[in-house]
């Protein structure tokens, strides 16, 4: 029984049931004592008024008899001659027991009262099945009232139950009535407080929905947009593969190719990289991982573009960092950030790369010698395409934009600021994560342009 609206009604006349049978026996016993009382109360009252009775001779006393009545009146003097009699019962004994008392005379319960003077003895005398009856009846025409209206409050709990759930009905009838495509808020105006918590908590899924395949539809978009432009340009140049009339013609076409399909290549792994990152997509397990030695083999990737440009990294991350992320993200993290110090960063030219722990926490900092960024384009940089006019290197506006991804998905904060080597700054900053070791004093890791990479 899943229904909250059945739940309620079989508790609430469970316990109106309950309730009316309790209350009813209550008042079925209470109305027996009192009626019981009055009887007896009635006995007494006879009785006393009976003192001052004078004698009845026995013919009019007969005259007097009335077999309707229930009472058996009897009046004895103190040597038991019977002066009056209200009908002749020869069961009933001819000796009173003083008081109310009960008495079996001829198979047959009967209530008497008995009260002496000085010169008479006085006996009124009920049948005890007779009192009962009445007794019952007094009490059933008491309960009655209290039956019929059980009932009634049962149809009235029905309807109060189903008040109460209207609003919830309409809120999950709205909600069916919606598409997929329709996720405006819903109306919460004049809902119960019970409701509202859920409709609001509704309306914020509906909104961050909204707000994600917002991103989702703007991140296809301009993804299309992003890869006309190279898919275009590698069909030209395989045309002019197609054209060309010599060997040098030809070799140069081919390299022309070869670097279109290695920009492709890498815009479509940027762009994977972005939706691994994005929020909603599936996590990958994470794992206790050492920051420094995670940085040393993500820059193996990058050495082959700074051996191209003459460039140095100089890595400074002696003492094992702690944290626990996804490994593959942060190696992705890691290679956008080196990459583009070393791409906007002037041939010949020092990049900086440093791992330490700030009161325990991760930190990676990445130092150029590029032209930096100018501080009103801070958050600009991290929109998904963006690329600075006065760049003329090539690239595909998405490292920074996985940075911070990645970044947000690990609990992290970005922080762009200026270089002492004239460039950018970057800083990673991790959330405090599993206990350092102890740690040491860094001394730099230099990857000069002429070898790999050297502790």
């Amino acid at each position: 029984m899943n229904s909250l609206r059945v739940r309620l009604l079989v508790s609430l006349l469970a316990m109106l049931a309950v309730a009316a049978f309790v209350m009813g026996g209550l008042t079925y016993r209470n109305v027996l004592a009192e009626t019981e009382a009055l009887f007896d109360y009635q006995l007494r009252q006879m009785a006393l008024s009976l003192r001052d009775q004078g004698e009845i001779a026995p013919d009019q006393a007969r005259a007097l008899a009335d077999e309707q009545l229930d009472f058996v009146v009897q009046i004895w003097t103190v040597d038991g001659r019977r002066i009056y009699g209200t009908r002749q019962h020869t069961e009933l004994p001819e000796r009173a027991l003083l008081g109310l008392a009960e008495v079996t005379a001829g198979g047959q319960t009967w209530r008497t009262f008995s009260v002496a003077t000085p010169d008479r003895v006085i006996q009124i005398a009920q049948p005890l099945q007779i009192r009962e009856r009445l007794a019952a009846d007094a009490a059933l025409h008491t309960v009655t009232p209290l039956l019929l209206l059980a009932p009634l409050m049962g149809l009235v709990i029905w309807w109060v139950a189903a008040l109460t759930f209207k609003p919830l009905q309409a809120v999950a009838a709205e909600v069916r009535r919606r598409d997929e495509q329709s996720l405006t808020p819903l109306a919460d105006q004049g809902l119960p407080d019970e409701v509202a918590p859920l409709v609001t908590a509704l309306n914020a899924l509906l909104q961050r929905l909204s707000q994600s395949l917002d991103t989702q539809r703007a991140f296809v978009a301009d993804a299309a947009h992003e890869l006309r432009s190279p898919l275009t340009a590698l069909k030209l140049q395989l045309q002019m593969l197609r054209r060309a009339g010599d060997d040098a013609a030809r070799s140069q076409a081919v390299d022309a190719l070869a670097a279109g399909i290695e920009r492709a290549v890498r815009l479509v792994e940027q762009l994977l990289a972005l939706a691994r990152s994005e929020p909603g997509a599936p996590v990958a397990a994470k794992e206790t991982l050492d920051l420094s030695e995670l940085v040393r083999a993500a820059l193996a990737d990058i050495v082959p573009n700074a051996l191209a440009r003459g460039s140095v990294l100089e890595l400074f991350a002696d003492a094992p960092v702690l944290l626990h992320g996804d490994r593959t993200a942060l190696t992705g993290l890691v290679r956008n950030l080196a990459d583009n110090a070393v791409r906007y960063s002037p041939p010949g030219s020092r990049v900086e790369l440093r791992v330490t722990a700030d009161n325990g926490a991760p930190l990676l900092q990445v130092d150029d010698a590029g032209p930096g960024i100018p501080t009103e384009e801070h958050e600009r940089v991290f929109d998904r395409f963006y690329r600075r006019a006065a760049n003329d290197e090539a690239g595909t506006g998405l490292g920074l934009a996985i940075v911070r991804s990645v970044a947000a998905l690990h609990g992290a904060t970005v922080e762009l600021g200026s270089s002492a080597l004239g460039g950018l700054r970057v800083r990673i900053r991790f959330p405090l994560g599993p206990t350092q070791d102890a740690e040491a004093e860094s001394s730099p890791v230099v990857i000069p342009a002429h070898a790999g990479i050297h502790r």
